[in-house]
């Protein structure tokens, strides 16, 4: 596997925000979006073996584990690294770009998955089948740059979403779009989301990194 940092913080999105979180950042991925703010985890990163990535993690002492990126699931050994870290008693997180399948994915891991607008270029990638993958605990993430972004991902909530079991959240791109106005579009409309604040880019402004 190839690993671009493991760090404990504050888990800074999804519903489970605010918790004492071990980030495992995977290097590597193939789509490109306009907005990126981790483009430092396209190259580069550590060769390690899942058992040294599940030990770095057992480390820090936190139960609560994210795996990211890049993209975890362009990982060949991801499945075994879940394998470990729930076996020794691990929350494990994984967060998706939506383009790799879901499907075989432990049922005990929470699984976040991004659904790319059309302001991220990467719309195109998203494999759609994924949805029918999601579980009743299973989150579903939109970036929104724009209000064209906002009324496509309000058709999407509408036609391919309305039976959705888990939270929805709807995200503003960070120096895109500000928080507070989508917020005041989704109180509007009433949709049935909840907004998604990036709460380490709150705590920690001036750090790219390891947060």
């Amino acid at each position: 596997m190839k690993v671009t940092e493991i760090y404990a913080s504050l888990l800074g999105e999804s519903t489970e925000s605010g918790r004492p979180c071990v980030l495992v950042r995977f290097t590597g991925c193939s789509l490109r979006c306009r907005y990126c703010d981790t483009s430092y985890a396209f190259r580069g990163g550590e060769e390690m073996a899942p058992e040294e990535v599940a030990g770095r993690v057992r480390a820090h002492g936190i139960d609560l584990v994210l795996l990211t990126g890049g993209e975890p699931l362009e990982q060949e050994e991801l499945h075994r690294l879940i394998e470990i870290l729930l076996g020794r008693g691990h929350e494990v997180l994984v967060e998706t770009g939506g383009h790799r399948p879901i499907e075989t994915i432990d049922p005990r891991v929470l699984k976040i998955l991004d659904i790319k607008c059309p302001g991220s270029g990467q719309s195109d990638a998203m494999l759609w089948s994924n949805l029918d993958a999601l579980g009743p605990r299973d989150e579903v993430k939109f970036v929104i740059v724009d209000r064209a972004d906002y009324e496509w991902a309000k058709r999407v909530l509408a036609k391919r979403l309305r039976g959705a079991r888990g939270p929805v959240l709807f995200s503003a791109a960070h120096g895109r779009l500000a928080p507070a106005e989508l917020g005041g579009w989704i109180l509007e409309d009433r949709l049935p989301v909840r907004l998604g604040v990036q709460l380490h880019r709150i705590l920690w402004p001036d750090r790219e990194r390891g947060v």
